[in-house]
């Protein structure tokens, strides 16, 4: 795994990610939320003087320049990474393991494969994007209501992989022999059909990753995610778009930090189906 190259590249983008996202507030950055109206639409690379907390002037350099509203966006780009990394890491934690739990039951309890099915067949109907904007709007916004908004319209794709994995394990000879031996369900489920179920959970999981921090950026750009004063990458892209003609970079600076981040997972996950499932292994054709 580690000398994939599509594992090393996609775990050396994330790996920048999260230490540019832990080590924020040592990056040369302010208050992301700080409004300083004395600087609006500073440009990229500017220097500037603005008056701090204590009431010292000091000159600084707006690496990504300033919005509408005086807020440096360097600052608001690099928190916005904490959000996005841990909305998306607990989206693909939750989808991982409810998915997981009830393609298993489904897989191995026939009497409860119809009902939850049909349940994710229904939740499969609705568009991911509008099931999370429903969800999110009945509820107050905030990190749990996002990423069980996210998350739900995740479970049908991890339950059906999951249910597939089990299904073609469970009438193996060595399921077969633990039933003989008067093996409970549930260690079955856990100790012999769970395992062959880790490689498919683990490649569901970047992708979730991956799909989860998109669609928060989506929500929060389109308004009904965290609140402006949040910074996020979507929220920086929104406050962006009134003066796109003027500043494009206040929306494509973001925007290519969030498209760094879909490419990298998708980089990570891609190679992990290649190590860990022999069906998408790449062959020797120079035999």
């Amino acid at each position: 795994m580690a000398r994939h190259p599509g594992v090393q590249a996609g775990s050396a983008v994330l790996g920048l990610l999260v230490l540019m996202a832990l080590f924020a507030p040592h990056l040369n950055t302010i208050d992301p939320a700080a409004i300083d109206p004395d600087h609006v639409g500073t440009a990229i690379g500017q220097r500037a003087v603005f008056t701090d907390l204590s009431g010292n002037s000091v000159e600084r350099l707006f690496y990504f320049g300033t919005d509408g509203m005086g807020r440096d966006v360097y600052s608001r780009v690099l928190y916005g990474a904490r959000v996005s990394l841990v909305v998306g890491t607990c989206v693909a934690v939750t989808g991982v393991l409810l998915g997981g739990l009830l393609g298993l039951f489904a897989g191995y309890v026939r009497r409860l494969d119809g009902v939850l099915m049909r349940i994710m067949d229904g939740l499969m109907a609705v568009p991911s994007i509008l099931l999370a904007i429903a969800l999110v709007s009945l509820w107050e916004v905030s990190l749990a209501t996002l990423v069980i908004a996210i998350a739900l319209p995740d479970l049908p794709r991890v339950a059906r992989v999951v249910r597939a994995t089990v299904l073609s394990v469970r009438t193996a000879a060595f399921v077969e022999a633990a039933r003989m031996m008067s093996v409970p369900a549930w260690k079955i489920m856990l100790r012999h059909i769970l395992p062959a179920a880790v490689a498919p959970l683990a490649i569901q999981g970047t992708f979730i990753f991956g799909s989860a921090i998109l669609v928060e950026a989506v929500l929060s750009f389109l308004g009904v995610g965290f609140s402006s004063d949040v910074p996020t990458w979507g929220n920086v892209m929104a406050d962006g778009r009134v003066n796109f003609n003027l500043a494009p970079h206040l929306v494509l600076i973001p925007g290519c930090f969030l498209a760094l981040t879909i490419v990298a997972v998708n980089m990570l996950g891609d190679g992990l189906r290649d190590v860990l499932d022999p069906k998408y292994a790449p062959r020797d054709t120079s035999r």
